[in-house]
């Protein structure tokens, strides 16, 4: 029999207004211990909103917010201290070190050693640099600290809210390997950014938000699969177009970068390559699409990443 999933976060026909203007929408969500949960929606989707809400920074109007299975308005102050958050730019004191910045946090949290703030710095890679005052930092640098911040408690959850602003593709890369080895100890990361390639990396499952409603909550898995298109190499590939669009199943048929985009008649890969082959057209290369998740994003939202 299969394990019940446990529940860290959950939504419950969460609404937010402001006036007559509604932010968030009756939003259904539930993220499971270990995974790594793509947030994702245009910009004023609604997205900081509802990490406001669910860190108890914000008040519903509606619904609720569960973390561990309790709700934040009622116990907050019992769930709260197991979840870590870096909610859009992280709040830093620019004229103190980086280590006097973690000593600070972790002085509010209580009982963070300082060889737990050492093993934070060596992490987020500011081992050498944790002396010197934050005002003196790059851009991903004080990013880097930030998620420092967040990770001080050791926490059961993260709250990531776009946490690869400002950093170089080296620094994306270690922050992906990071978010991936927290889920195999079962931590669970709860992450928003518009870097939609990292999100398709790291995340298991992503839902997408638009003005508010939910869009689609669906592992990355079945998102970009192919939908039964096939991308096929062929040595004159504007004839095989031709050809292929002379089929009822073929209407959709496209070029891309000189590569035949192409349904199959049956779903099949070999059926393809036997009508092709059969008119003169002997494949190269055939292979199925994958759709990438901005696409899928834009297709979904049209609209922009951010």
């Amino acid at each position: 029999m299969q394990a019940m999933k446990e529940s860290i976060l959950s939504t419950h026909a969460l609404s937010k207004r402001y006036g007559q203007r509604t932010v968030v929408d009756q939003l259904e969500l539930q993220v499971d211990r270990g995974e790594v949960f793509g947030f994702l929606g245009p910009n004023g989707a609604g997205k900081t909103t509802t990490i406001r809400m669910a860190l108890g920074l914000v008040e519903p109007t509606a619904g609720s917010v569960e973390l561990f299975g309790s709700d934040v308005r009622t116990h907050g102050a019992q769930v709260l201290p197991r979840v870590g958050a870096l909610v859009e730019s992280p709040a830093l004191y620019g004229y103190m070190s980086g280590r006097d910045n973690l000593r600070a946090v972790g002085r509010v949290l209580g009982g963070i050693s300082e060889s737990r703030m050492d093993e934070v710095l060596e992490v987020i890679h500011l081992r050498g640099r944790d002396g010197d005052r934050v005002n003196t930092y790059s851009l991903g640098m004080k990013q880097r600290l930030g998620l420092g911040l967040a990770m001080l408690n050791d926490p059961d959850l993260y709250i990531l809210d776009e946490p690869a602003n400002g950093l170089d593709p080296a620094g994306i890369a270690e922050i992906r390997d990071l978010l991936r080895e927290l889920a195999a100890q079962g931590r669970t990361v709860f992450i928003s950014s518009h870097v939609l390639s990292e999100i398709q990396q790291i995340c298991d499952r992503v839902a997408i938000i638009q003005e508010g409603r939910l869009v689609t909550l669906s592992t990355v898995a079945q998102l970009t699969e192919s939908g039964g298109e096939f991308i096929v190499i062929v040595e004159r590939p504007e004839a095989a177009l031709a050809l292929v669009r002379t089929q009822p199943w073929g209407q959709k048929a496209r070029l891309e970068d000189l590569q035949l985009v192409v349904p199959s008649p049956s779903g099949r890969g070999r059926d393809l390559v036997q009508f092709l082959a059969g008119h003169g057209h002997w494949p190269d290369v055939i292979r199925e699409r994958q759709q990438s998740l901005e696409e899928i994003f834009l297709d979904l939202t049209g609209r922009e990443a951010r």
